[in-house]
């Protein structure tokens, strides 16, 4: 998980919302089973986009207040940041494929 930054209710502005970078934030609990079929799949996304993505996750059961200001009702939930702004998520247990098609319109192009 070195590539994963942990995401609190205390950091997320600065580690998401401020980020220069596209932001994939993976609301997550340890209790939850598909949450913990998505995350080797966060995990490899993490490392293949090293420098053109940001991954944080973020445990709703300890931070509450983010998760209820972007309304996050079912987890797993996987949301697409970019300046700020929530612009794309996917709900549930996905295949890598379908996450990086979704991610990569708003990627970071690195020379």
């Amino acid at each position: 998980m070195n590539n994963i930054v942990v995401g609190t209710d205390s950091n997320f502005a600065q580690e998401v919302l401020q980020s220069s970078t596209p932001v994939l934030v993976d609301f997550w609990a340890p209790w939850c089973g598909p949450c913990r079929m998505v995350a080797p799949i966060v995990e490899e996304i993490a490392n293949d986009l090293v420098g053109k993505l940001k991954v944080v996750k973020v445990n709703t059961d300890e931070n509450s207040g983010v998760s209820a200001q972007f309304g996050i009702r079912s987890i797993t939930t996987l949301g697409i940041f970019k300046d700020g702004k929530l612009v794309d998520a996917v709900i549930g247990v996905v295949p890598k494929s379908h996450l990086v098609e979704k991610i990569n319109p708003y990627l970071v192009s690195v020379n």
